[in-house]
């Protein structure tokens, strides 16, 4: 029978896991990592959000660690994580299903300018912004389609937006226009109105969305982050807002997380914050697909979210 070392959330959340595997996956033997009992075995997987520096060597260890999160360079990128111990990120249809709802809900506030709205009712005061700007008439750029941008594309095409996306590959998605390679990439910019950033982390892309980057897009453009904070340069991104080359920003990723009280972001009336929930499934779901993943690598098979401990995805 494989076991699953609990870390992620703490001591405090392992009931909770404890009861989602019990459902989806009975005959998984799930331990804490945090027991005074539990002792690593080489045939184990460890579940884990960001573990402590102290937990690496016991990590060195384990058969395969599973992360809670789409996004694993924090894990990557730390100092002493074993990077040889096979990494899989998160992943099932619920985080697609729940990003593709995050990015179009941000899509329409942009569209609406529903930021003014929340301004106004918390000074209680009745002003129309009336918009009579369309989805069909609404051009949307994914900038980034692996696994979560090619389903977020998709869904915002059947939505009825004009969905181009950019990789650095050729592919071929149901209603949206692909554009491959550093060399198409200005002439993706030209077609959003509307950016999502959903970009993995890597040193190419950290600080891509500069000031320069931002210039290509069309005049009173809208953003969406829900790939890394640090692709983007905040000055940049405040200074695109203050001068009208952007509309609105909505940031689901920041840097540093959580965002410091005195960050410019929290107050700017352009910009809407919500704090890295955009794809986060429930437990159940969540130990649905682990209890999966652990089932493809006990019969031999690679998950499709294995990460490239180079590429950090």
């Amino acid at each position: 029978m494989a076991r699953l070392i609990i870390s992620a959330d703490g001591p405090e959340k392992f009931d909770i896991w404890k009861k989602a595997f019990a459902e989806v996956a009975p005959d998984l033997s799930v331990l804490s990592w945090y027991a005074s009992e539990t002792r690593l075995q080489p045939s184990d997987y460890v579940l884990v959000w960001s573990p402590e520096a102290d937990h690496y060597p016991a990590l060195a260890t384990a058969k395969a660690i599973l992360c809670t999160g789409a996004g694993v360079d924090h894990l990557l990128n730390a100092p002493g994580f074993p990077r040889h111990i096979p990494l899989v990120r998160m992943g099932g249809e619920q985080t697609g299903q729940l990003m593709a709802d995050y990015v179009t809900w941000a899509a329409i506030a942009l569209l609406r300018q529903a930021r003014t709205w929340a301004l106004q009712q918390a000074e209680q005061r009745w002003a129309c912004n009336t918009i009579a700007r369309t989805t069909d008439a609404t051009r949307i750029g994914v900038m980034g389609l692996g696994h979560l941008g090619a389903y977020v594309a998709t869904h915002l095409a059947r939505v009825g937006f004009r969905v181009s996306g950019w990789k650095r590959s050729p592919a071929t998605l149901t209603g949206v226009t692909v554009y491959a390679g550093q060399e198409a990439l200005s002439a993706f910019l030209e077609t959003a109105d509307i950016l999502v950033n959903l970009l993995p982390s890597t040193p190419q892309t950290d600080g891509i969305i500069s000031k320069e980057f931002l210039k290509r897009l069309p005049r009173g453009a809208g953003f969406i982050n829900v790939g890394r904070g640090r692709h983007v340069v905040q000055t940049d991104l405040i200074n695109a807002l203050n001068t009208g080359i952007l509309c609105g920003a909505v940031l689901d990723v920041v840097t540093p997380e959580p965002l410091p009280a005195a960050s410019p972001l929290w107050t700017h009336p352009s910009i809407i914050i919500t704090p890295h929930v955009a794809s986060e499934a429930s437990p159940l779901m969540q130990a649905q697909y682990v209890a999966e993943v652990i089932g493809q690598m006990e019969r031999g098979e690679k998950p499709a979210l294995l990460c490239d401990p180079q590429r950090g995805y």
